[in-house]
This record gives C-alpha cells, structure tokens and sequence, in this order.
C-alpha cells in the first residue's frame, strides 16, 4: 500500500447538516484518510476539533459500527448516559444498532485530533438524538423523523 501524503487530502470544514444544527460543527476539519487509500469496506477519518466544536450532533447507527481514536488533546464524550473525558491515547467503541446517541465536544482550550473509523454500510441510517433529524446512506440526505424533507 502506498504512503498516503497528508499533504494531498483535500481538508473539508463544517458538515452537512441544515441550518442551524450545522452550527456547532462549523468549525471541525475532515480528511478522508480512507478515500485517499482507496478502501471501500470502512472509511478512516483524521479530524480536527477546535475548543468549544462539536465532532457531529448526537447520534446512532443503526447498520454501521463506529471507532474512535483520540491522538492529541481531549475531548468529552456525550452519550445517553452522561460524558466521559477522553485524552490522547484513549478510544470508544460504538456498536451498531444500540440506540445509544453519542458525540464528541471539545471543552478544553486547545485543538483536539482524532481518528473516525466505520463501516459503510449502504442500509445504514443514522439518527440524531436530540433533534428532528435522520440520514440514510443510501441518498445522504437529512430529513425530518417523519421522513419529510429539510428545504
């Protein structure tokens, strides 16, 4: 396998998600680690977290495990079940298909970075916790819980 070349990746910021719930990921950074390989299978991504960021609105999957890797700084982990501190070295494991809503938020003064791995599973669909929000897979597009369209 080739060296993959940090260099040549483009750098993408923010996410997807309609406004507002885009906002507390405005300014979070994703490489696509996995796409620069050429894997199919699972995707890897090198991110970015600034102080006060937010990884991705709170969520689960219901067809694709998820890995998380913290390389520097920390980070505070939310799940149903209150937070958990995680610093360099640490990881988190997130099963698919549990219901358990679960994202990253930067508390700290300093920028954080972490590894994202998953499947990519084409059934999966990915629920938001705390807000009116779903995405499928198989489109990539975010809708309403009741399946009705953002504008």
């Amino acid at each position: 396998m080739p060296k993959i070349d940090l260099a040549d990746i483009t750098v993408r910021k923010g996410s997807g998600y309609p406004a507002p719930f885009d906002a507390p990921c405005a300014n979070r950074t994703r490489r696509r680690l996995g796409d620069a390989g050429g894997l199919r299978d699972f995707g890897v991504n090198l991110m970015t977290l600034p102080p006060g960021g937010w990884s991705s609105q709170r969520h689960w999957h219901s067809h694709e495990d998820e890995f998380v890797y913290v390389l520097e700084g920390e980070l505070t982990l939310v799940e149903d079940n209150g937070e958990t501190l995680l610093r360099a070295g640490d990881c988190a494991a997130f099963p698919k298909g549990t219901g358990n809503g679960h994202h990253l938020k930067n508390n700290s003064s300093a920028v954080a970075l972490y590894l994202e791995v998953g499947s990519r599973n084409p059934d999966d669909l990915t629920t938001c916790s705390d807000i009116d929000l779903m995405s499928s897979n198989s489109d990539g597009r975010f809708v309403h819980k009741d399946g009705s369209p953002y504008p």
